[in-house]
């Protein structure tokens, strides 16, 4: 074991549980358990906005396998993954005010307590509620993988040591500060992570001998690495552009991003949270796919790509450094952990159990219920990645994928066309939902799109549609 290089990431890990434990206290004083646990009091400021968001979006195919990927692919997957840079802007421009005061006179806590309040629906919610427990448990394993991987390599363990050490890491302080503990452990992730970007790049450029030299040897290599096309062809304009919709415009559909446009304090913190954000997560995403195509020429031959990034760490920076920078992709991932997690179990308390199971549950039954499943939801995930696949963005980009399928048109026509109902919300998320999974497993990627494309049209469809024809059927 290198110690020069765990002991950083130990002191990381002290520091988010001094977070945890100091943020325990805010939630046991406050009057309002659900709020304050699930939504932090809405006092976010624009720097703890922006970061969470960042944070949040930022995870383990960010850090481990996008790069990974943009390793075995080229400057192609660079430039597919700079789509991200408008998505912290796209959603508060969006939801920005209007969601926020909506959901502050529904009294919202969760993105389906507004799609409760909006459509009047038993089954709007949950369906809601099941699906964000579908695809996010899809995108939790992920990101359960991703750190246990890292880890992993660092420490030197087995694989289920490393998963039983950080699952245990990340239920104790979501668990015990709710949302504002994720918020503000975000805010200082978000930091590490856009440092540890900057210091990986600068030392990856210096190991290669400049980017010039860089690009000669990918050029010698293989000149698919250099070309908008990717190293086997694969990325044509078609699948480039529909990206557009998982990763850009799409993530005004994810539950886990959207809910953040409920939480902010004022306009003034959503202006500067889209400034900030959109700056950070440009520099993250552009620095971490580049420090992928650039380690081709660094470290030839890594055959597993969610290896690059750890490995290339450790190549091209001193022990110590190397510690620092590996806290970056720890925060990715925890911080998307943290975020979803709280999101599940959100789900299952406050949208299934309070709803329909026990209106009139104490404070107390509440936060019982809540710790507990919290953690239950932990260790099944723990379960689902004990035999983990190789290569985790695309567990991720499945989430996301099942996620805007559903939520996109129900959140954003719900805020915008009032002759929006009930019955376009339950048969957009059901159509959406099924086209989705069916177009997934049988004819992924069809007409050279990516999966997402054609369910999103499906979905949209549907809601106006139904909405349409059941709003004629009420008037005659």
């Amino acid at each position: 074991m290198n110690w020069a290089v765990v002991i950083p990431l130990l002191i990381f890990l002290v520091i988010v549980y001094i977070i945890g434990f100091m943020t325990n206290k805010k939630v046991n004083a406050s009057n309002n358990f659900v709020q304050e646990y699930f939504l932090g009091g809405r006092e976010l400021g624009g720097f703890i906005l922006a970061m969470t968001m960042v944070a949040t979006y930022g995870s383990a195919s960010s850090f481990i396998g996008g790069p990974g990927i943009a390793y075995q692919t080229g400057l192609g997957w660079v430039l597919l993954s700079v789509i991200q840079v408008v998505t912290g802007y796209f959603v508060l421009t969006t939801l920005g005010k209007k969601f926020a005061i909506v959901s502050r006179k529904m009294k919202a806590v969760t993105l389906v307590d507004f799609l409760k309040h909006r459509y009047e629906s038993t089954f709007v919610v949950v369906l809601a509620a099941v699906s964000i427990i579908i695809f996010l448990f899809a995108s939790l394993a992920a990101q359960w993988v991703g750190g246990a991987r890292l880890i992993e390599s660092l420490v030197g363990i087995s694989y289920p040591a490393a998963l039983t050490i950080f699952t245990l890491s990340v239920l104790v302080y979501v668990a015990i500060g709710g949302f504002r503990a994720v918020v503000v452990t975000d805010s200082v992730q978000g930091v590490v992570m856009l440092a540890g970007t900057i210091i990986l790049l600068i030392g990856t450029v210096l190991a290669g001998g400049g980017i010039e030299n860089i690009m000669k040897e990918l050029v010698q290599e293989n000149p698919g690495l250099v070309s908008p096309f990717g190293a086997d062809g694969s990325l044509t304009p078609l699948y480039l552009s529909s990206f557009w919709i998982l990763i850009g415009v799409g993530v005004v559909g994810l539950p886990q991003i959207a809910v953040r446009a409920m939480s902010y304090r004022d306009s003034k913190a959503m202006h500067q949270a889209m400034i900030i954000g959109t700056i950070v997560v440009g520099s993250i995403m552009m620095g971490m796919h580049l420090i992928g195509v650039f380690a081709r020429a660094v470290m030839p031959g890594v055959e597993v790509g969610d290896k690059v990034m750890p490995l290339l760490t450790m190549e091209v920076l001193p022990a110590w450094l190397a510690g620092i920078v590996l806290a970056a992709p720890m925060a990715a991932i925890m911080s998307t952990v943290d975020s979803i997690l709280l999101l599940v179990s959100s789900a299952l308390v406050k949208d299934l159990y309070l709803n329909y199971m026990n209106p009139q549950a104490s404070e107390k039954q509440v936060k019982k219920w809540s710790f507990a499943a919290t953690t239950t939801v932990g260790i099944l995930v723990f379960l689902l990645a004990i035999n983990p696949p190789e290569l985790l963005i695309w567990f991720n980009l499945f989430s996301f994928g099942g996620l805007e399928s559903v939520f996109i048109w129900p959140i954003v026509l719900g805020l915008y066309w009032s002759r929006g109902n009930k019955y376009g919300a339950i048969s957009s998320m059901v159509i959406g939902m099924v086209s989705y999974i069916l177009i997934h497993m049988f004819m992924p990627n069809p007409f050279g799109m990516h999966t997402v494309v054609l369910p999103v049209l499906f979905s949209l469809a549907a809601f106006l549609l139904m909405s349409i024809l059941t709003e004629k059927r009420k008037q005659s």
